[in-house]
């Protein structure tokens, strides 16, 4: 709890700082990484800079500080052979000094690389900016276009629902396309976008390649088994991001199991659905789809774990790797190639934890140039016995 009041204070005290300066007289460029995150300092310190919360520590900035101390880690180690990095992190929950504002009073203006792990209208007014400025803006945690359009300075590496389904798809027909197919739902905005995906997919040339059969449920899933053939495997798409319905039927396809073949494909984010992590489903796999994974076993991560322990006395998150890989990665990128690095990312000479296909996203066929860059790299993992490991 101590080491994260005190990184706070620290970083209210030195948002700015050099990752590895060189002390030769050569004169290295000089390459500037803005790093974004919601730290909330301005809810967690009063006007006369007093912590708030005496010993305790709230949870809703703790994503936010993560990220920065991964990012901070990578940026003290990162090996810079001929340049420099100054890097300023910034908390886009700020009050007074927030994203419009730096962009309103220029503060911005001479960032070659902006790394965010922001969403809404952070994300919005930075894929703006970066827009206008043609300035690389990386979103790294947010799964979503917002609603940017022609925008070639914007690179989305947490993949959006609409990617996750076309691999979903993708699998699908390559591994069950004689199999039986299920479509499971319920009611809901994001359910109806979800099944909208696979039906575009699945009707690219407008007749469907798949047979793929709609199940609609709310609270009664009994009647599932009515559906399935017992003389053939049985897919189901288990298409909601509810952590209820994704319990449910869950639940309903194990109970089925020892009469049918059923393969249970979730979604994105089930791997944080806390139930389905318990081994009462026992030896039942299910599979989703994920764009980050990390043993932690690797040198990058060991090094991530020995600096944390010493620093902070704890054991670094989700978010600290993903705060380091994205700013070692284009932190790295962007001072090899400052004049072309829209051109380089796919450099896999810079691999830390995961691989990643950068790909041009053209929304209108009419486009000319891309809507954004969106990571079309994903692992499928499973769901086995209360475990989560690599699937392929």
């Amino acid at each position: 709890m101590k080491k994260n009041i005190i990184l706070l204070v620290g970083i209210i005290l030195c948002f700015q700082f050099f990752a590895n300066a060189q002390t030769s007289a050569i004169n290295f460029k000089t390459t500037k990484v803005a790093i974004f995150a919601p730290l909330y300092l301005d809810s967690v310190f009063n006007e006369n800079g007093n912590y708030k919360y005496n010993k305790n520590f709230p949870k809703f900035i703790q994503q936010g500080l993560d990220f920065v101390q991964g990012a901070q880690i990578a940026l003290d180690s990162i090996p810079l052979p001929n340049g420099n990095i100054q890097s300023y992190i910034y908390d886009s929950k700020a009050y007074v000094q927030n994203v419009g504002w730096l962009i309103q009073n220029h503060k911005l203006d001479s960032i070659d690389v902006i790394i965010g792990a922001v969403k809404d209208a952070e994300f919005t007014d930075l894929a703006n900016f970066a827009k206008g400025k043609n300035i690389p803006f990386i979103s790294a945690t947010y799964p979503n276009d917002g609603g940017i359009t022609a925008n070639p300075f914007l690179v989305i590496l947490n993949s959006t629902l609409k990617t996750h389904c076309e691999a979903i798809y993708s699998y699908v027909l390559q591994n069950h396309g004689n199999d039986k197919i299920y479509l499971c739902r319920k009611k809901g905005a994001q359910e109806d976008k979800i099944a909208n995906y696979i039906k575009q997919i699945n009707e690219v040339d407008g007749k469907p390649l798949l047979n793929i059969q709609t199940l609609n449920f709310e609270d009664d899933f009994t009647t599932l088994q009515n559906k399935l053939d017992s003389n053939k495997k049985s897919i189901i798409i288990a298409a909601s991001l509810n952590e209820d319905f994704g319990q449910a039927i869950s639940e309903a396809a194990y109970s089925l199991k020892k009469s049918y073949a059923i393969q249970l494909i979730g979604m994105p984010n089930w791997d944080g659905f806390a139930a389905l992590k318990k081994a009462n489903l026992k030896d039942f796999a299910i599979l989703y789809t994920t764009p980050y994974t990390n043993t932690k076993t690797d040198d990058f991560s060991k090094r991530v774990q020995n600096i944390y322990s010493k620093k902070f006395k704890g054991v670094p998150s989700d978010m600290t790797y993903k705060g380091y890989e994205t700013a070692y990665l284009f932190s790295r990128l962007i001072s090899r190639y400052p004049n072309d690095f829209m051109s380089h990312l796919n450099e896999y000479a810079y691999k830390v934890f995961n691989d990643y296909n950068f790909q041009p996203i053209y929304l209108s066929k009419k486009s000319s140039i891309p809507d954004y860059f969106e990571n079309k790299h994903l692992y499928f993992m499973k769901i086995i016995n209360g475990k989560i490991l690599k699937a392929w």
